[in-house]
């Protein structure tokens, strides 16, 4: 893909000073969108363009936008979920730290259409340049007259504030999110309602990911049409992907929607890395099925293609495994995750997720039993679609599919034949 949208500023030196970013084009068209169009209009070139949320759920924004109460006395808040914490997704990160007034004039725009007057950044606590990046953009744009009460001599009030997470999750979830603003413990809250009618301090909020919210600037600009010419039908416009493992380039890469997955993998990334061959790869994030070599060969990186193969696009985080890889080890790391992550508030998610990680260890650590495998089916079919959020079937996303797929190899631990855990710690490896 030769033209960038989200990226379109990224490898300009210094882009993250609103100077180099004005001197661009950053911020050019914003008091035109102001003082031109309604804020209907803003919503429903957003709603034509179908971008869907950036953040993994993959929702129409402009649909979520719409469903606002059209009539009511609270304040509306625009909420951006920078809480990146999904393994192998890196992608918002890059946008924060190179190209923020991108993201910061998506945010302005988006509070123009949906009527806030005020918005947060909630952004990963690991984040720590990412935070200082936004906050000096943040100083900058008030100084040059781009928020504050009365942005660009238009009248439109909109002011954003930092909020940096302490390390959960789950705070990924956006009513977790939501309490963590509030000061509360970050746990998901029972929906309905959803935030968009009841969301921070009880009133309506828009929450959307970095990538959805920096898209937005270029879909104004350029039209919806345009946006949707880039994608296929369903799956419209650019994405970015973070993609890691057993690479020659690991990076993140924006392509149009419907790219091969083949194609990011050897093309952009540069292929396996040498002497070696595809083994394995997860293709949105560490909460999507597996996807074996050969299903691999016949992907392509949009929402419906990867439905119809059994996974899904995710938050496009890529992780590519080669034939060095274990993959019951490479659960048990997953495993670990989830149950370390889980808040603990639904019965079958706690106990669940650190069964399943005390099971892998088990047959990892070389004691494992025959009735294990179907034991962890048996325990993910228990999670699947019976918890308050997400984390639940992220968990046992990967199981379920690493079980499946690649059963013999946990079959080879359980008869003994496999590498116990503490002897390959010994060893020099080179798994995910």
């Amino acid at each position: 893909m030769s033209e960038k949208i989200v990226f379109k500023y990224i490898d300009l030196p210094g882009a993250e000073k609103l100077a180099v970013y004005r001197e661009h084009g950053g911020y050019s068209n914003l008091k035109q969108v102001i003082t031109t169009r309604e804020p209907a209009e803003v919503t429903g070139i957003v709603k034509d363009s179908g971008i869907r949320g950036r953040g993994g759920a993959g929702f129409p924004a402009g649909v979520k936008w719409g469903f606002l109460p059209q009539q009511q006395e609270k304040p509306v808040y625009l909420v951006c979920n920078a809480d990146e914490g999904e393994p192998g997704t890196f992608k918002d990160r890059e946008i924060i730290e190179k190209s923020p007034h991108q993201l910061l004039e998506g945010m302005i725009i988006t509070c123009y259409a949906i009527g806030a007057k005020k918005a947060y950044i909630y952004i990963r606590g690991e984040f720590v340049k990412g935070a200082r990046i936004l906050n000096e953009a943040i100083v900058e744009a008030r100084t040059a007259g781009l928020l504050g009460d009365d942005i660009l001599g238009t009248g439109l009030q909109v002011d954003i504030h930092v909020h940096r997470g302490a390390g959960a999750y789950v705070c990924g979830e956006e009513t977790a999110l939501l309490e963590s603003i509030e000061g509360k413990r970050g746990q998901p809250r029972l929906k309905p309602p959803f935030p968009a009618v009841v969301g921070l301090y009880e009133s309506p909020t828009i929450i959307n990911n970095v990538e959805t919210l920096a898209a937005v600037p270029s879909i104004l600009e350029q039209g919806a049409e345009w946006y949707r010419s880039l994608g296929t039908e369903k799956s419209t416009g650019s994405k970015l992907f973070s993609i890691s493992g057993h690479l020659a380039r690991p990076g993140v890469y924006e392509l149009k929607m419907g790219t091969p997955l083949m194609e990011l993998i050897n093309d952009h990334a540069g292929g396996i890395r040498e002497g070696h061959t595809l083994k394995a790869c997860i293709p949105g994030g560490s909460s999507v099925p597996i996807l074996t070599a050969e299903e691999c060969q016949t992907a392509k990186l949009d929402y419906e293609s990867l439905e119809a193969q059994g996974t899904m696009l995710g938050s496009g985080a890529v992780i590519v495994m080669d034939e060095t890889t274990s993959i019951p080890r490479t659960t048990s790391t997953l495993a670990d995750f989830y149950a370390h992550e889980s808040c603990g508030q639904c019965t079958p998610c706690r106990e669940g997720t650190r069964w399943i990680s005390q099971i892998l260890h088990r047959i990892l650590d070389g004691n494992g039993r025959p009735e294990d495998l179907d034991l962890l089916l048996d325990i993910c079919d228990n999670i699947s679609m019976k918890t308050i959020c997400p984390l639940g079937d992220a968990a046992i996303a990967p199981v379920q599919s690493a079980v499946t797929k690649f059963r013999s190899e946990f079959e080879e631990f359980i008869a003994g034949n496999g590498t116990p855990r503490m002897a390959a710690a010994t060893k020099s490896g080179s798994e995910v």
